[in-house]
């Protein structure tokens, strides 16, 4: 792993920063390989192994999400964890949920696993960016989550190829293979167990204090971002893959080769998208990626054309990460560093809210209608996202304790 530059004047960091980054950096190539193998054959492995239908699809998201809609609460009660203990909490309870995903037989049978495995995915969302921001100072904190994003791109690329041999030579069973989503889920726990105390790139002594819960006015335009993207991505993430399979009846060598190119522009792009990021600030860069959302949305739903279909998701699989990047960076430049972790564990939980009920109405809906309409329904959340990313001012919604924090560091 090449060495970083994470300081404001792009000198290479120091080595405690140099070793941070490659345990979180591997930590996340292997997160990255274990949840694309995952996606890359659940899909198949609902509707060819456990029989489900399209409706039963969107059920299965909204028993999945629900562990990200009680997040706040499970972070809250886990306080006393430190960041990175907390983040190998989360791989681990990945590990056993994906590990025994392919047990199960049915519905209701892989509901337990989807729920277990739920919770360490929807932790690992907020405390590996928190992680990741306290590497860096705030001028770098849209590249350092740029790199980071490209390292999981990269186990994700290794995955999406393991994953197209394995099947294309029938190698391994879908049981198998989520047995290996498993352990390096594992792998990923033993390495950030051992990620340093860090804010703003300087090692701290002591652990730094977390809040249990954190919900403020000072944040609502963060709370807004966050549950309108839930809404979009849920209905994306619950049909995207699923009417590529079911309706253009791709198989899983051909689903391989969809997000082996997107993981492959994804980690090339990442980097770059994360720089622009902190060149243009995050007002600009979201409106900018939910227009993004429209289009790819649209095509999605208007175009009856396999073709288009798959670059309408590549597309929209590229540009997904930029909007939690994107909140992330805005809610580090107004919060005190004590509010940070928590706010984005409620920001995950105001996600879910939406996911919850999305998946569970869209499904519903589609016993009566084409799959078109929920994508319709997804470009009209990202068409009111982008009014509301015109009201961010970092410089007047500042807080106050996050102009004492800045102050006294200064002063320091």
């Amino acid at each position: 792993m090449p060495r970083v530059s994470l300081r404001p004047e792009g000198r290479v960091a120091p080595p405690h920063v140099q070793q941070a980054f490659m345990l979180l950096g591997s930590a996340t190539i292997a997160f990255g390989f274990s949840m694309a193998a995952q996606q890359n054959i659940v899909s198949n492995f609902f509707e060819n192994e456990l029989g489900l239908k399209g409706p039963q699809f969107g059920y299965i998201t909204a028993i999945r999400e629900i562990p990200g809609f009680l997040l706040i609460f499970l972070t809250a009660l886990l306080y006393r964890l430190s960041l990175p203990h907390l983040t190998a909490f989360a791989m681990v309870l990945l590990a056993i949920g994906f590990g025994f995903f392919g047990f199960a037989t049915s519905f209701w049978t892989v509901a337990p696993w989807v729920i277990i495995s739920s919770m360490g995915y929807h932790t690992w969302l907020q405390t590996q960016t928190a992680l990741g921001m306290s590497m860096a100072e705030e001028s770098k904190s849209g590249t350092v989550l740029g790199k980071l994003t490209a390292l999981n791109q990269a186990g994700a690329l290794v995955a999406m190829g393991f994953v197209f041999l394995a099947f294309q030579f029938d190698l391994i069973g879908f049981k198998g293979m989520f047995i290996i989503c498993g352990l390096l889920a594992l792998v990923a726990a033993a390495l950030v167990f051992r990620f340093p105390n860090m804010h703003n790139g300087e090692l701290l002594e002591v652990k730094p204090e977390r809040e249990r819960m954190v919900l403020k006015r000072d944040y609502d335009l963060y709370y807004k971002l966050s549950l309108l993207d839930g809404a979009r991505q849920q209905i994306f993430f619950s049909f995207g893959l699923w009417v590529l399979v079911d309706h253009f009846r791709l198989d899983v060598p051909a689903i391989s080769l969809i997000m082996l190119a997107t993981a492959g522009l994804a980690m090339v792009s990442g980097p770059w998208i994360g720089r622009m990021l902190d060149k243009h600030g995050e007002r600009q860069m979201l409106g900018v990626v939910n227009i993004a959302y429209i289009v790819a949305l649209l095509g999605y739903a208007l175009i009856d054309n396999t073709q288009i279909a798959v670059g309408c998701y590549v597309i929209y699989s590229l540009i997904m990460p930029l909007s939690a990047m994107g909140a992330a960076v805005y809610l580090r430049k107004i919060a005190p560093t004590r509010d940070v972790a928590p706010s984005l564990a409620m920001g995950v939980t105001m996600q879910h809210a939406a996911a919850i009920v999305i998946p569970v109405v869209t499904g519903f809906v589609l016993n009566f209608v084409g799959y078109q309409i929920p994508f319709l329904v997804a470009s009209g959340f990202a068409l009111i996202t982008v009014f509301v990313t015109r009201k961010l001012d970092v410089t007047m919604q500042k807080t106050n304790a996050k102009r004492d924090e800045e102050l006294a560091r200064a002063t320091v």
